[in-house]
C-alpha cells in the first residue's frame, strides 16, 4: 500500500510517497542494466586520475568499443550510441586519437569537443547509453569548493541518467596527496564521491609506469581492482590481472609480501625490529615500523580472511610509569592453515 505524507518542517508543507515491505516485495521491478556488465551500471559515474595518467585514452576505448557492442577486456558490453564530450581537445587530436584505437570507427559513436554547461542545455542532448564527459570541470555552472554545491552539480547530471536510463561517465582528477584509499584522492568534496553512484580511479605506482591500477566501487558492483597495462602502439589499457579473481590484489604491494613471506615461512619468533629487517629484506622495501603497522592495522580483515592473523599485546616496561608502554616480542605461527603473529 502507498500513501502520500504531509511533515510540517520549519513551517514548509513536505510531502512523500511510502511504501511498506510486503508492497515493496511483491513489486515488479526491472534489475539493475549495465553498460559494461559488472562494471559500468546505469547512472552517474565517476572516473578519476593524474592528468595524462591515460583517462581520456580509457574513455575513448570504452566509448567506440560499447558502439561496436565489444568487449572490455573479460566484460560484454551493450551494445548502443555513446557521445564523447572530449572538451580538452581539438577535432584534430580527436581524430588522431580514434585511429589510433580502431581502424574501424563505427557510425553510433558520436564526438563534440565544445558544450554548454549544466542548467544550460547539457541535458537536452538525444537519447544515448552512454554520455562520457571529459573533463567534468568543463561542464559545471559553479566552480564553488563546497559539499552542498559539488552534490548539486553532481545530482542535476544523476537525475538525468536516471530518468533517460543511460550512463554519464564524468572524467575528473585527483589531489597530489596520496592517500591510504584511493578513493580519498578524488580532487573536490565527498559531496562528488557521495552522489555518484559508481568511482572508477586510475593510479600509477609511478608516473613512467606503463602499468596501473582501476580501482573500482560503487552501488551496484563489487568493489575490485583491475591491474592494467598501456599498450603504446594502439593507446589502450590491456588487462592483467582482476582482484575478484585473486584477492591478495586488494592489498597494498607491502602487505602482499607480507603474505608471501608468511606463507614461505609459517611462523617467526624475534623482535619488531628484527621482523622489520627480515620483511624489508625478503620485500625488498624500506619501510618503517609504524607504517607497516598502520598498513596492518588498517588491512587487518583482508589479511585474515588470506589467513594471516595477529595479535598486539601490550605491557608495561616501567612499572613507575603506568602510560610508558612497549610492544612485546612477537610470534608468526601457522594454525589450521592459518598464518598469525602472536606476542611472547
Amino acid at each position: 500500500m502507498e500513501e502520500n505524507w504531509n511533515l510540517d518542517i520549519d513551517s514548509y508543507q513536505k510531502r512523500f510517497c511510502t511504501c511498506d515491505g510486503a508492497t515493496l516485495a511483491d513489486k515488479d521491478l526491472p534489475p539493475t542494466q549495465y553498460v559494461i556488465r559488472k562494471l559500468l551500471p546505469q547512472g552517474l559515474a565517476l572516473l578519476s586520475g593524474s592528468p595524462k595518467v591515460g583517462k581520456s585514452w580509457l574513455t575513448l576505448d570504452w566509448c567506440v568499443k560499447i558502439a561496436k557492442g565489444e568487449k572490455i577486456w573479460d566484460f560484454p558490453t551493450v551494445k548502443g550510441t555513446t557521445l564523447y564530450l572530449s572538451l580538452e581537445d581539438t577535432e584534430s587530436r580527436l581524430q588522431e586519437r580514434l585511429l589510433t584505437v580502431t581502424e574501424d570507427a563505427p557510425s553510433n559513436v558520436h564526438f563534440a569537443t565544445s558544450c554548454m554547461t549544466i542548467g544550460d542545455g547539457l541535458e537536452e542532448h538525444p537519447e544515448t547509453v552512454l554520455i562520457a564527459i571529459d573533463i567534468f570541470l568543463k561542464v559545471r555552472a559553479n566552480n564553488e569548493v563546497s559539499y552542498s554545491v559539488d552534490y548539486s552539480q553532481m545530482e542535476v547530471l544523476k537525475k538525468l541518467a536516471h530518468e533517460l536510463k543511460i550512463t554519464i561517465l564524468l572524467v575528473h582528477h585527483v589531489r597530489k596527496e596520496k592517500a591510504d584509499d584511493p578513493f580519498d584522492m578524488i580532487s573536490g568534496t565527498n559531496g562528488l564521491a557521495g552522489c555518484a553512484d559508481t568511482e572508477f580511479v586510475l593510479l600509477k605506482s609511478k608516473r613512467s609506469s606503463g602499468n596501473a591500477t582501476l580501482h573500482c566501487t560503487g552501488r551496484d558492483i563489487e568493489d575490485r581492482e583491475i591491474e592494467l597495462h598501456f599498450d603504446k602502439e594502439t593507446c589502450t589499457w590491456d588487462y592483467i590481472s582482476d582482484s575478484v579473481e585473486n584477492p591478495e590484489m586488494v592489498l597494498p604491494k607491502e602487505l602482499q609480501k607480507l603474505v608471501e613471506m608468511m606463507k614461505e615461512i609459517s611462523f617467526f619468533s624475534g623482535s619488531n625490529a628484527d621482523f622489520l629487517e627480515k620483511f624489508n629484506r625478503y620485500a625488498g622495501t624500506d619501510i618503517k615500523a609504524n607504517a607497516l603497522k598502520r598498513k596492518m592495522n588498517h588491512w587487518r580483515l583482508d589479511l585474515e580472511e588470506l589467513g594471516v592473523t595477529y595479535e598486539s599485546k601490550k605491557k608495561q616496561q616501567h612499572p613507575q610509569h603506568p602510560y610508558s608502554v612497549r610492544t612485546t616480542r612477537q610470534r608468526f605461527v601457522k594454525r589450521d592453515d592459518k598464518y598469525g603473529v602472536y606476542d611472547i
